[in-house]
């Protein structure tokens, strides 16, 4: 039987239920058509600010048993350039691409919005969830029904693309969140982003291994939680999600097909294996498609809701 990877979501196909999630590569055309080539069939930027953001001195990464502790600081070049880099992106590799937008305040979301819709972007993405900047910008968005819903609410007035809502999961209730940027007019979710802030230690030098202190958790150790989230989210919205967290094979990606994601973002992997577990994950669903007999990620049944 044949198969095809091919995936459609708000409307739109894409090569592959794979999605790059913000922030894990560079932001020039050159590094999104690296992850487009690596077999992405939707590619994110980095969360766009609309002035330029340094990001956090180093050291910004480091890796534990369980996955990876990060505390970039949403380094990104502004929502100008960032966007020429995305137009360069689409004129170069006609693939698509989501643009990430960071702010803390609705006037801001608007006109990050307003701009982001003349791109070449398909989607724009409202990162509402980000951990690691909370030294900064304090508790995430996310964490409250009544700013995702002003945020998401904001945006979509001055969007002309549709609009994806980027969760956290450290929200004590995420699925009532889920259901206020539903409400809100979000088109579809985006979840989960890191958790924490967590800390390591350096036990030599006696002091935090990231400069920063605390940083964002992703890897292997986060995907049960995120099968979680996003089976109990899908169960109480109507719009698709973008399911992320610890993906590192074929079988976690169908995991989070089943959970109830529409396409599967995959990001701390290529910092732990390298680029090349994209093919294998894309791989490794085709053998799981073939042998289930289904011919494409559309066909993969949805976990059955508790007392459903």
């Amino acid at each position: 039987m044949a198969v095809s990877l091919r995936t459609r979501f708000l409307g739109k196909e894409f090569s592959s239920p794979l999605v790059l999630p913000a922030g894990i590569l560079g932001m020039s055309h050159g590094s999104l058509r690296f992850a487009r080539e690596a077999g992405f069939g939707l590619v994110t930027s980095k969360s766009l600010s609309l002035e330029p953001r340094k990001g956090h001195e180093g050291p910004i990464v480091a890796r534990f048993g369980g996955g990876i502790l990060n505390s970039l600081g949403l380094c990104n070049p502004g929502i100008g350039a960032g966007l020429a880099e995305i137009e360069e992106f689409s004129r170069m590799a006609g693939a698509p691409v989501m643009v990430s937008l960071f702010a803390t305040s609705r006037p801001d979301f608007e006109e990050l919005a307003r701009r982001a819709s003349d791109s070449a972007a398909v989607f724009i993405e409202l990162n509402l969830s980000c951990p690691n900047v909370m030294d900064e910008f304090g508790i995430p968005l996310a964490s409250s029904k009544e700013l995702v819903a002003e945020m998401v609410g904001g945006a979509k007035k001055h969007a002309r693309l549709p609009v994806v809502a980027k969760l956290s999961p450290n929200a004590l209730d995420l699925p009532a969140i889920a259901l206020a940027a539903e409400e809100a007019g979000a088109d579809a979710l985006s979840m989960i982003n890191t958790l924490g802030p967590g800390l390591l230690i350096d036990t030599v030098a006696r002091r935090p291994v990231l400069a920063p202190r605390l940083g964002g958790i992703s890897g292997p150790a986060v995907l049960p939680l995120a099968l979680k989230l996003v089976h109990e989210c899908a169960a109480r919205v109507g719009i698709p999600i973008i399911g992320m967290g610890g993906v590192s094979s074929g079988d976690d990606a169908v995991q989070m097909l089943m959970a109830g994601a529409g396409l599967v973002g995959v990001g701390s992997a290529l910092w732990l294996s390298g680029t090349g577990v994209v093919a294998d994950i894309n791989r490794g669903i085709e053998d799981y498609l073939e042998g289930a007999g289904f011919a494409s990620p559309g066909e993969i049944p949805k976990l059955e809701r508790k007392n459903a």
